[in-house]
């Protein structure tokens, strides 16, 4: 087996990560080709996923949803072989993982499960953290490519428990900054000066590594993108969706939806999700 850096990656989707991710591989000397649903004028860029196919041997999925991940995935199989390695990086609901993965390998292609943690500034310095679930091979193969973007590799198990953990985690996120939220709201309505809200805060033990990144954003009313209202509404509606299905009660993840739900009807689904602190 050659090097990976001898090979040639694809990367669809250019989004905030997208566009990060190639930097880095680029930067860490891969050779990269890129393809987004709407054309960009950048280096590489190719007219379909199946010629993506044609030129890489490793392809890297970075699409919004259920419904794009799948659809590329069809764009892609009856162009691949078994070189191939295919890392879906979108977060979806497990049964749509499992879907993809199945598409994929029925063309002979190998699979990599592999949702991260981490946004704009992570992609940008190359400090994702990958959550990743395939074969013992398709993983050792693929280690090089997820750290050129990656500051941390978890291996998790079998295909869609990647997934399943990403959305894990999103639900602990968009509770804190829910409750963030909250808790700035209350103490503005009693006359706590935000300064001392937020010295406090960094000296409590519920502070995190989400707090201190979304704190100051939000005493600042800064809600550029770095993970929108929208995709993280949709990682919301699937934890409910599989809370249904398994009849558990996610109240308060049902109840942090709700509040990004009511940002996407103010029109602010392409800003930062801690936007429900408006």
């Amino acid at each position: 087996m050659s090097h990976p850096k001898h090979k040639k990656i694809g990367v669809i989707g250019l989004g905030i990560i997208g566009r990060g991710v190639t930097a880095n591989l680029r930067r860490k000397g891969f050779q990269v080709f890129v393809w987004n649903r709407t054309p960009r004028p950048v280096p590489n860029f190719v007219g379909s996923p199946a010629e993506l196919a044609q030129l890489c041997d490793y392809i890297q999925i970075f699409v919004s949803d259920d419904e794009a991940l799948l659809e590329t995935v069809q764009r892609l199989s009856g162009k691949l072989a078994p070189k191939h390695i295919v890392l879906a990086h979108s977060t979806v609901a497990p049964d749509s993982m499992r879907a993809a993965a199945d598409i994929i390998e029925r063309g002979g292609a190998r699979f990599v499960d592999a949702p991260f943690t981490g946004s704009k500034l992570a992609a940008q310095k190359g400090e994702l953290v990958f959550y990743v679930a395939g074969s013992e091979a398709a993983l050792r193969e693929a280690r090089p490519i997820l750290e050129a973007s990656g500051k941390q590799i978890i291996e998790i198990g079998a295909i869609s428990q990647a997934t399943a953990i990403k959305i894990a985690t999103n639900m602990i996120t968009a509770a804190s900054v829910q409750a963030l939220a909250e808790a700035l709201a209350l103490t503005q309505a009693l006359g706590v000066p935000v300064e001392k809200f937020v010295e406090a805060m960094e000296a409590n033990a519920s502070h995190s590594a989400t707090l201190a990144m979304k704190l100051p954003k939000i005493t600042q009313r800064d809600f550029e993108p770095h993970f929108s209202v929208k995709h993280m509404l949709k990682d919301m509606q699937i934890a409910n969706q599989l809370g249904l299905s398994h009849n558990l009660d996610l109240g308060v993840t049902a109840a942090a939806r709700d509040r990004l739900l009511e940002q996407m009807q103010w029109g602010r689904g392409d800003e930062d999700y801690s936007a429900v602190a408006r």
